[in-house]
């Protein structure tokens, strides 16, 4: 893949969230003039499948994700799985997700959980399309399900684990997903993750509206604020901010097939 336009593209974007709705043209706007070329929108429930298709239609550049959220499981039916069957065979996303584990407040729903994770997973497998997961509080659990049925690749949203684990994704073929937490200096886990692993097990996102970074607190996040996360883990890895965009954008390019 020729590099000659190098931008940043942000791999997880909520840019179908009603949050937007009052002036979502003026937020794809700001994007691109900090030279953000792409944004991928991960679909959290079936409800809200097409207003992400419709948002990535209105937008050149802006590409839609169909999934599952795991904190959403409440909503989810066994039907949604032959929905999400027919929406990927029909639609043609980038990715399965945003899917995933979250154990973050109770384990109550455990095996629908890994039940609805697992499906989605095969569901990747049957498509050949790379996976936008979700894991609070249930790294090992996750690692332990991409074992046993792993996919194309894909994306550890807003990663948070150990070194160890981060290593073990990456030889799984996944990439890390580093959002607004790396730009907190207590998040020293974190930065350290991101200065020592391989260069091509890094992605860059935003996961707007929500987890705006240090100089953003209380705010709306933004994609246009990726630019500071860039900032942020060029420092971390001691090379230039151009060289970085362009690894980061090589990485999401694998990745999605974009």
């Amino acid at each position: 893949m020729s590099l000659l336009h190098m931008e940043l593209i942000d791999s997880h974007c909520h840019l179908d969230d009603d949050r937007f709705d009052p002036d979502r043209d003026a937020v794809v706007a700001r994007a691109r003039s900090s030279n953000i070329g792409k944004i991928v929108i991960p679909a959290t429930t079936a409800n809200r499948w097409a207003k992400v298709k419709q948002v990535a239609a209105e937008y050149d550049g802006v590409y839609p994700s169909y999934g599952l959220h795991p904190m959403f499981i409440e909503q989810h039916q066994a039907m949604h799985i032959r929905e999400l069957d027919e929406w990927l065979d029909r639609e043609k996303p980038v990715a399965v997700g945003e899917c995933g584990i979250d154990f973050y407040d109770s384990r109550i729903d455990e095996k629908w959980q890994k039940q609805l994770f697992n499906e989605q997973l095969q569901l990747a497998v049957n498509y050949q399309l790379p996976v936008i997961v979700h894991a609070r509080k249930a790294m090992d659990e996750v690692i332990s399900l991409l074992r046993k049925k792993t996919p194309v690749g894909g994306v550890i949203h807003s990663f948070a684990g150990s070194l160890q684990q981060a290593q073990q994704l990456i030889d799984l073929g996944f990439k890390l997903g580093i959002a607004a937490t790396v730009g907190f200096e207590r998040a020293k886990k974190l930065r350290s993750v991101v200065a020592s692993v391989p260069e091509y097990g890094l992605l860059l996102e935003s996961d707007a509206p929500d987890q705006p970074g240090p100089g953003h607190r209380g705010e709306r996040n933004e994609p246009v604020y990726i630019v500071e996360h860039l900032k942020t883990i060029a420092t971390l890895r001691n090379i230039p901010e151009s060289e970085m965009t362009g690894i980061l954008q090589r990485n999401s390019y694998q990745l999605f097939k974009f």
